[in-house]
C-alpha cells in the first residue's frame, strides 16, 4: 500500500477573527457546518455574547487609527487584501462551491466578482469625498465645507446565501470609508467569511478593523444592537422571522444609522449607497476676511 493510500486528512480548524487574533469561542462552543448535500464540511465557533463584546471593544480600538489614516492609504491597505485574495483564489472557490452549491465554475466566477468588488471598493475609498463634500455657497465672508467622517464602529449582519461575494460586499463599503465592523457572518455558511479572516491577517489590515464571528445573528445580534458603543447596524442578513424589526429596535436605544434588508442581486453593480449609508457630514464654518469694495476678501 502507498504511503498516499494511508496518509490522513488534517482537517482545518476554523476560528474566530477578533482584535487581529484567533480566539475560539469563549463559550467553547462548536456547531457543524454542511455542504448544500448535506455532507459535513467543517465545526465551526458558535460564538457568544462576550464574544460578542470582545469584538466591540476591538473594533472601538481600532477606530481612531484607521479613520484617522489618510484614504489614500486606506486604499492601498484594501487593495494589498485583494492582492492576498487573489493569492488564495482555489481555496475560496472550493469553499464557495461547497457552502452554496455550485459548480467550480460558477463558484470561480462568484470569487472573481467578489474579488473585483473588493478593488472596486479600494479605488473609493480616496474619491468618495469628492461626491459627498464641497463648497456651500453662504452669504457672508466665510468659507463653508462640508466633509464625510466615518460613523464609528460598525456591526454587519452578513447575507445568509451569498456566503462570499454578498460577505465583501457589505463589508468594503463600511470599511473603505474609515469605518470598524463586527461582522456576524452567514449561519449555514460561514466558513468562507472565517478563511477572509485569514487573509485580513495576512495582510496590512490593522488588528480590529474588521472582526468576524460565526453563529446565530438571533443570538449575538440583539446584544450588539443594544450595545451603545456600537454606531451603526447593516441588518442585510437578519431575514430570520421579526429579527430585522428587533434589531433596529433596539438600535433606536442611542440611534444608531440603520441599513434596512432589502432584495439584492450582489452582482450588479453597488453603487455608492453602501458607502454613504455610514458617513457623517462636518460642515466647518472659517472667516475669509471682509470684503471690500471689489467683492474681494483678499
Amino acid at each position: 500500500m502507498s504511503e498516499s493510500a494511508t496518509r490522513l486528512s488534517v482537517f482545518k480548524t476554523y476560528k474566530l477573527y477578533v482584535g487581529g487574533k484567533f480566539p475560539r469561542s469563549e463559550s467553547g462552543r462548536v456547531y457543524e457546518v454542511s455542504d448544500s448535500k448535506g455532507k459535513w464540511l467543517a465545526n465551526a465557533p458558535l460564538s457568544s455574547r462576550k464574544d460578542a463584546r470582545d469584538a466591540v471593544v476591538a473594533a472601538r480600538k481600532a477606530f481612531g487609527g484607521w479613520a484617522g489614516a489618510t484614504a489614500y492609504n486606506r486604499g492601498q491597505i484594501l487593495y494589498r487584501v485583494a492582492e492576498m485574495l487573489e493569492g488564495r483564489r482555489d481555496q475560496f472557490v472550493r469553499e464557495v462551491a461547497d457552502a452554496e452549491g455550485l459548480s467550480k465554475s460558477k463558484a470561480a466566477a462568484v470569487v472573481d466578482a467578489a474579488i473585483d468588488r473588493w478593488v472596486w471598493y479600494a479605488g473609493w475609498t480616496d474619491k468618495i469625498a469628492q461626491i459627498m463634500g464641497g463648497a456651500n455657497p453662504v452669504a457672508g465672508p466665510y468659507f463653508n465645507l462640508s466633509t464625510p467622517e466615518p460613523t464609528g464602529v460598525v456591526t454587519v449582519v452578513a447575507p445568509q446565501d451569498s456566503s462570499f461575494l454578498g460577505l465583501i460586499s457589505v463589508i468594503a463599503p463600511v470599511i473603505a470609508t474609515g469605518n470598524t465592523a463586527v461582522v456576524i457572518a452567514s449561519e449555514k455558511s460561514p466558513l468562507p467569511a472565517l478563511s477572509l479572516g485569514e487573509v485580513l491577517a495576512t495582510s496590512d489590515l490593522p488588528g480590529g478593523v474588521v472582526n468576524i464571528l460565526s453563529g446565530k445573528a438571533s443570538e449575538m445580534g440583539p446584544h450588539l444592537a443594544a450595545h451603545q458603543d456600537v454606531n451603526a447596524i447593516d441588518l442585510t442578513g437578519a431575514t430570520e422571522g421579526d429579527l430585522a424589526r428587533d434589531l433596529e429596535i433596539a438600535a433606536a436605544d442611542n440611534l444608531k444609522r440603520v441599513l434596512r434588508p432589502r432584495t439584492e442581486d450582489f452582482a450588479e453593480s453597488p453603487g455608492t449607497d453602501r458607502m454613504t449609508a455610514f458617513l457623517e457630514t462636518k460642515t466647518v464654518w472659517h472667516p475669509t476676511g471682509s470684503l471690500g469694495a471689489s467683492g474681494s476678501s483678499y
